[in-house]
């Protein structure tokens, strides 16, 4: 198994391909998850959880999943603010073909420039934590990893290379969290290691998620931005800026005031548009594929606590609960009602992490060895 490196998490963030990059990222925190667990034993750490989560991103990145989606499940030739456009042009004796030019425009523009800027704020949040707690777990594994006996002074060194605060700047969470891990490597009360873990994960988690926040909105809000570029590709569309008989006809309509109304019919169908695929991209980015069952994120998890983590008795893991975990007994309402909010976001990620410590589904490599190969020589691997 290779050990990533900080040389290689530097060297895998700076590759432009955002492609490429995002599945050496994916097989990094494979690596990096079984790394840990040669200390840990057979229990899901943050990277266990970050290789799926990885893996899950690099969907948006590549584009697959999204504009599938758009165009299967956005009809507009249904919607009614579509048919009124569709028929005041008619009436302003604006061409007989317009139906399908216009239903074509919008496929390849609106849904087009969504999905690029999903994929792009996908890529960054997906670069920005590996290059951040990437760096950190493997500089963590080089520093901290190979002690037989506890060295606290070695960890606190380790640790003030980090910086104080909260986040979104501060990484106090993480050093928490590195100290967890650490000190978990040498507790002897099994219970106790076993809650360590969990609250080492939720440490992470938290400060990854409060980190990604900017991401996220982007990513969930692409709908609701380039509203004036896309107005005016369909009023140039109707009205064509290099026909002097279409720019006459625009003239006219705006002297009559005609053209207001047009405006306004754009801008419902905009509107509409806009609402349509934000909940799409809503179901997309709410989607977690495990290798064996798909999670919808707005759906309350159908587990049982593992009976090691039914009852929590660590003073700091309790205290975190608290915060950051609405109904810390019990799975209802564990799903997310709105993605974009942190503290409905953190709910969800800690009854994850509880329920799913142990499950060796988790453990398994994220590409086959073939794939690995690949994209080790730099190529994005085939289709998998």
């Amino acid at each position: 198994m290779h050990t990533p490196t900080m040389a290689d998490i530097r060297r895998i963030a700076l590759i432009n391909n955002p492609v490429l990059r995002n599945v050496l990222i994916t097989q990094s925190y494979y690596e990096l998850s079984q790394i840990i667990m040669s200390r840990t034993g057979a229990a899901a750490n943050w990277c266990t959880y970050a290789t799926w989560a990885s893996k899950q991103a690099g969907q948006s990145i590549r584009k697959e999943d999204l504009r599938r989606t758009l165009e299967a499940r956005v009809d507009i030739e249904v919607l009614s603010e579509f048919q009124a456009l569709i028929a005041m042009a008619a009436e302003m004796g604006i061409g007989s073909s317009i139906r399908t030019r216009l239903h074509a425009l919008v496929k390849n523009s609106l849904f087009i420039r969504v999905v690029d800027k999903i994929s792009e704020a996908v890529a960054k949040g997906n670069k920005k934590v590996f290059e951040e707690i990437g760096f950190e777990f493997a500089r963590f594994i080089a520093t901290c990893f190979d002690n037989a006996e506890p060295d606290l002074q070695r960890c606190d060194l380790f640790c003030r290379e980090m910086r104080d605060g909260d986040p979104p700047d501060g990484q106090q969470y993480l050093k928490r969290a590195f100290t967890n891990y650490y000190t978990g490597f040498f507790e002897r009360d099994e219970q106790l290691r076993l809650e360590k873990l969990l609250l080492a994960n939720l440490e992470i988690g938290f400060h990854e998620q409060t980190r990604l926040q900017p991401e996220i909105l982007d990513s969930l809000n692409a709908a609701f931005t380039g509203k004036e570029t896309f107005r005016k590709e369909v009023v140039d569309f109707l009205f064509p800026p290099g026909s002097w008989l279409s720019q006459v006809r625009f003239l006219y309509l705006k002297i009559t005031g005609k053209t207001s109304r047009l405006e306004a019919a754009i801008d419902r169908l905009i509107v509409k548009l806009q609402h349509l695929v934000r909940k799409q991209i809503t179901a997309c980015l709410m989607t977690l594929n495990l290798p064996h069952e798909t999670l919808l994120l707005s759906k309350d998890l159908q587990r049982t606590y593992p009976k090691v983590l039914s009852s929590l008795s660590c003073k700091d893991l309790v205290e975190l609960m608290e915060k950051i975990d609405t109904t810390p007994e019990s799975l209802k309402e564990s799903g997310a009602e709105d993605w974009a909010d942190l503290t409905d976001r953190m709910h969800f990620i800690t009854e994850l992490f509880r329920c799913y410590q142990f499950d060796e589904q988790l453990y398994q490599p994220a590409f086959k060895p073939e794939q690995v190969a690949a994209m080790k020589r730099g190529e994005v691997p085939m289709r998998w």
